[in-house]
């Protein structure tokens, strides 16, 4: 798995600088760039948390912001802001940005958001993880199984599913054991557990 980096973007080399040594000190891993473009632009595994000045050349910190949610970046964005910029902020927030710091900001303060971007950028990929590895587990079924597992997750008692499926409860059964195996479940519990991380449209269909 890939290391997790503060990705600290400003076209000021000495906040860059003055950045990196904060960070750094902190334990963080860090990755510095001068302008948003050359951010994009590295194809170093993005994991981690984004701080971004918002007043850049070519790309602000808020086009930056939106640039990566339209190419599905999973980066907790901090903003840094000059004075007068907090209207700009605020539109960053309402674009997913988690904090803003008005420069200059106390560097406990930054420290505080970064180590707080980072636990939620762990968390969301944690739960990445989880929906990759429930779908995987949902495409090993065949097509019937799909069909049986939907209504048992439903609610439905196996007469029920035989019924509508036009097979016998016998042959329910034996979909439902081979289902309880395939999806490494021990009870119907799971079942639905592993349906809604694959698939969290599923908790809005109507339950028959």
């Amino acid at each position: 798995m890939s290391e997790d980096y503060v990705f600290v973007v400003d076209d000021d080399a000495d906040i860059r600088d003055s950045m990196r040594l904060l960070l750094e000190v902190a334990g963080f891993k860090v990755r510095s760039y001068n302008s948003a473009k050359h951010f994009l632009a590295d194809e170093h595994p993005k994991h981690g948390c984004l701080v971004a000045d918002i007043r850049m050349p070519d790309m602000s910190g808020l086009e930056l912001q939106l640039e990566v949610i339209r190419r599905h970046i999973e980066l907790p964005v901090i903003i840094m802001t000059g004075h007068g910029d907090v209207p700009l902020a605020v539109q960053a927030m309402k674009a997913g940005a988690i904090d803003f710091l008005e420069k200059p900001f106390e560097e406990e303060i930054m420290l505080t958001s970064v180590r707080r971007a980072m636990e939620i950028g762990s968390r969301a990929r944690g739960r990445a993880e989880e929906a990759k590895a429930a779908k995987d587990l949902l495409s090993s079924l065949t097509p019937r199984e799909r069909s049986v597992l939907e209504k048992l997750v439903q609610g439905q008692s196996n007469k029920v599913v035989a019924f509508e499926l036009g097979i016998s409860p016998r042959t329910v059964e034996i979909h439902r054991a081979h289902i309880m195996d395939k999806m490494e479940a021990s009870s119907l519990s799971d079942l639905v557990r592993v349906v809604l991380t694959a698939e969290p449209e599923f908790a809005g269909r109507t339950i028959n």
